[in-house]
């Protein structure tokens, strides 16, 4: 604080370095020259190739030389990916300077309000929790191994297919390349998966995320969805059923098209079209959301050309330290707006009922217009404190290195004083009073109490770094956008025109809502953001 009180940035030069400051002020002022640079879609292109090349250069590229495997370099390590790549080097014994993780989970606890995020809609934390659960994924076996992962490492849209052929041959009709699916109050949602409390037949292969903890009552409103998490919570059911939707309109396209195709040919191509919607609305929607930068980054299918040869091309494998930072319980609302009524957070919890009672168009409409919360400490709805509580002691049973070492992983200079991190007096203090020394606090903690870098940012500068650069080529890495891969024969000329047409979660929402065309507000940025 000052003299007169005033609070005192954290952000300057002096604390993220000089390059670091200056790319940020540069990417986020002089709009009419970002706008002047966008106009020119020759320049544009090479801008957004060096600006994505740029980006994840900062930090080392895979594949990284360590996973949780082991703290040293093996061919096991180098290969079995059912362990999580590491960043860094486990650091251990570092517990004498630390709270323990209940007391560390005390940070993140919401009062009595919650503090709004300045710019983003309760549609970008569904989003970001359902495309992102689809590869940054735990241990699914009792007990559970905090090293390892069931995830397949890519964007697949396995929430809507499965992980496995076998999960997706459950949801499969067989029939014109569609996707299993019944109609409701005049929309298509899939089938109902269990019956009297117990899993039909036909959908053994599925698995259901805390299964054994539902009534039977619920369980027979939970839907047939591949992966085991369609029916967690409502925004993410909402996003499967979405693009479930997508899936058999874009079938029922190919068919009308290419009437000599079989079913195994039109479903397959449904799935690359669907995948690459996907990739294409986390790279020109949602990393646009989260970045304040005024330039507007582009999946262009030229893109892979330009960065195939760049040497963080290579095969993706998720880290645990991507995994952890993507823990946005803070975006999440105490009570959320559903089908015209306030819910608290544990009523959406395998919520798939709602969805048919309240329509797909106006839950997206609703989570559109209600805010999230800001990304940070002391924001987090209580009912979410045993996920914090898991996710530093979970960081802790690997080792992970602390927050300074990673900011100068990520070539940010350390920080020497807790006011380095936040200027603001309530989360200096706090972390004095639970760490020894700025050396000894968590990643997961000190990811969340940095300060962001200005009024309209989202992230703080250490976690938007990891985040663009783990999204960027987890994304970009895709197997369907090799240079080879990326063309009409592997999506068809029709599936060509209809990725090259979508550009937002709206343009998706639209189409496919036929019980209810209306137009409506559909967006992750908050309609009064400046």
């Amino acid at each position: 604080m000052s003299a007169r009180g005033e609070r005192i940035s954290a952000r300057g030069i002096a604390t993220d370095g000089a390059a670091n400051r200056l790319r940020y002020l540069a990417l986020t002022h002089g709009r009419p020259l970002w706008r002047l640079a966008e106009a020119g879609r020759g320049v544009r292109l090479r801008l957004n190739a060096a600006l994505i090349d740029s980006a994840i250069r900062e930090m080392p590229g895979r594949p990284e030389p360590l996973s949780t495997r082991s703290g040293y370099t093996s061919w096991t390590s180098l290969t079995d990916r059912t362990y999580m790549a590491r960043h860094l080097p486990p650091v251990p014994g570092r517990d004498e300077g630390r709270p323990p993780p209940d007391r560390a989970a005390g940070l993140f606890a919401r009062g009595e309000e919650m503090i709004p995020c300045p710019r983003s809609t309760v549609l970008f934390a569904y989003f970001a929790q359902w495309f992102t659960d689809g590869f940054l994924r735990g241990d699914t076996e009792v007990p559970r191994d905090p090293r390892r992962t069931s995830s397949n490492h890519e964007i697949d849209v396995n929430p809507v297919y499965g992980l496995t052929e076998e999960q997706a041959g459950a949801i499969r009709a067989f029939d014109g390349g569609l996707l299993k699916s019944q109609i409701i109050n005049g929309g298509e949602f899939p089938p109902h998966l269990c019956e009297n409390g117990k899993i039909k037949s036909e959908f053994s292969a599925l698995r259901v995320a805390l299964f054994d903890l539902i009534d039977e009552p619920r369980r027979d409103t939970l839907f047939a969805t591949g992966g085991d998490r369609g029916n967690a919570q409502i925004g993410f059911t909402m996003f499967t059923v979405l693009f479930l939707r997508e899936h058999n309109r874009v079938a029922r396209v190919l068919a009308d098209a290419y009437p000599r195709w079989d079913d195994e040919r039109l479903f397959q191509t449904a799935r690359n079209i669907v995948i690459a919607l996907v990739v294409k609305l986390v790279v020109e929607e949602y990393i646009n959301h989260i970045t304040p930068y005024h330039f507007r980054f582009l999946l262009d299918p030229a893109l892979s050309k330009r960065l195939a040869r760049a040497p963080w091309h290579r095969q993706n494998w998720a880290s645990i330290e991507f995994n952890l930072v993507y823990r946005w319980h803070s975006l999440v609302p105490s009570e959320l707006v559903a089908g015209g009524r306030e819910l608290p957070l544990a009523d959406t919890l395998f919520g798939s009922a709602l969805l048919p009672e309240a329509g797909l168009g106006r839950l997206f409409e609703e989570a559109s217009e209600q805010r999230a919360g800001r990304i940070g400490l002391f924001n987090t709805d209580p009912v979410l404190r045993d996920v914090d509580v898991a996710s530093i002691a979970g960081s802790r049973a690997v080792d992970l290195a602390p927050y300074n070492d990673y900011r100068a992983h990520c070539r940010f200079p350390r920080v020497r004083r807790f006011e380095q991190i936040s200027g603001d007096p309530r989360v200096h203090e706090a972390l004095r009073d639970m760490y020894r020394d700025v050396d000894d606090v968590d990643l997961y903690v000190g990811l969340f109490a940095e300060e962001p870098g200005s009024a309209r940012a989202i992230l703080p500068p250490l976690l938007t770094k990891i985040i663009a650069i783990d999204a960027f080529s987890q994304a970009l890495t895709n197997p369907l956008l090799a240079p080879r891969v990326c063309n009409a024969e592997t999506f068809s000329p029709e599936g060509m025109r209809i990725i090259g047409g979508t550009r937002t979660i709206s343009d998706v929402l639209h189409r496919n809502v036929p019980e209810d065309p209306r137009p409506r507000f559909v967006g992750m940025t908050w309609r009064g953001a400046r």
